[in-house]
């Protein structure tokens, strides 16, 4: 289906401007990716001006522009996808962290549940009548969170979305967490089901608390009832990068988003300022971590 679709111009988390065109967006699953399934791509119906395809394997990219010679490509990030494989049991998933790692993981779970008075107070749910109590106090937690105020990445809200949770529990195809201290929440994780695949959509904490790392415990703690159920195959961290992401992932694999454009003037306009955009904050951010990495060298030599 065409869609109007704001492609973004950021910088960081903050987005400053957007390009707008007329697009049929797919999104491709992490089987897809993994798989490096080509998406099916409908005919471009009059007035669209081409595809938004996000999370294609990069290992499919010249097969697919072989077959749609005929549109200008922009590719406009490269990441890996991350994903947690529920194979064995959940020492083994521990076994797969360094040494190091576990002992950090294993630090944080102790201080946090000291701080709580012996045992964490961690509540799980899965059933539509769970929902809504899941949902008050997510939100508690998700309207104070860096990720909703600033990153724009939260807990939706409304009742629409409470009665999506609750659909989703009658299917069986949503999971959902909330840590607590001294009776209050100050983490929750919220996670949809897509088939035997759980995906991440939103993890927050409340920054007052940060550094007793609730996101990490309670990362660690869900992932441990995930194993234990053995209801699911796969964690889907979706697309994008980030240092919790890839603590946590067994695996991953390389994607990209991609624009297909229609060759005309103006949408090779456009995709060249997006493309352009892009690669010239990617500059800046390599400019500044060796300026950074210069300054760090020139005070170790001192």
């Amino acid at each position: 289906m065409t869609a109007s679709v704001a492609l973004p111009l950021r910088i960081g988390a903050r987005t400053i401007a957007h390009v707008r065109r007329r697009l049929i967006p797919t999104v491709l699953g992490l089987e897809a990716a993994r798989s490096a399934a080509l998406p099916a791509l409908d005919p471009l119906p009059p007035g669209c001006d081409g595809y938004w395809v996000v999370s294609l394997a990069a290992d499919a990219l010249q097969q697919l522009l072989g077959q749609r010679p005929e549109l200008a490509p922009f590719v406009r990030q490269r990441y890996r996808r991350s994903y947690v494989s529920f194979d064995g049991d959940f020492d083994d998933y521990l076994g797969s962290f360094s040494a190091k790692g576990r002992s950090t993981l294993k630090r944080k779970l102790r201080k946090l549940a000291d701080r709580s008075g012996g045992t964490l107070d961690l509540r799980f749910y899965r059933s539509a009548a769970e929902m809504e109590e899941f949902y008050r106090h997510a939100r508690v937690v998700s309207a104070l969170s860096y990720q909703e105020r600033l990153l724009g990445c939260g807990l939706p809200e409304g009742a629409d979305f409470v009665e999506e949770l609750r659909s989703r529990a009658r299917r069986d195809a949503v999971r959902g967490w909330v840590l607590f201290l001294d009776g209050a929440p100050i983490s929750y994780l919220y996670a949809p089901a897509d088939g035997d695949t759980l995906i991440y959509h939103s993890l927050g904490y409340d920054p007052e608390h940060a550094g007793l790392s609730p996101g990490t415990v309670l990362q660690l703690e869900a992932m441990r009832q995930v194993f234990e159920e053995g209801r699911f195959k796969l964690f889907d961290f979706t697309n994008g990068e980030g240092q919790h992401k890839t603590q946590f992932a067994t695996g991953s694999v390389d994607c990209l988003d991609l624009l297909l454009l229609r060759p005309t003037l103006s949408n090779r306009a456009a995709g060249h300022v997006l493309v352009g955009f892009d690669a010239a904050v990617a500059a800046v951010k390599r400019g500044t971590a060796t300026l950074k990495l210069e300054r760090l060298v020139r005070t170790w030599m001192r």
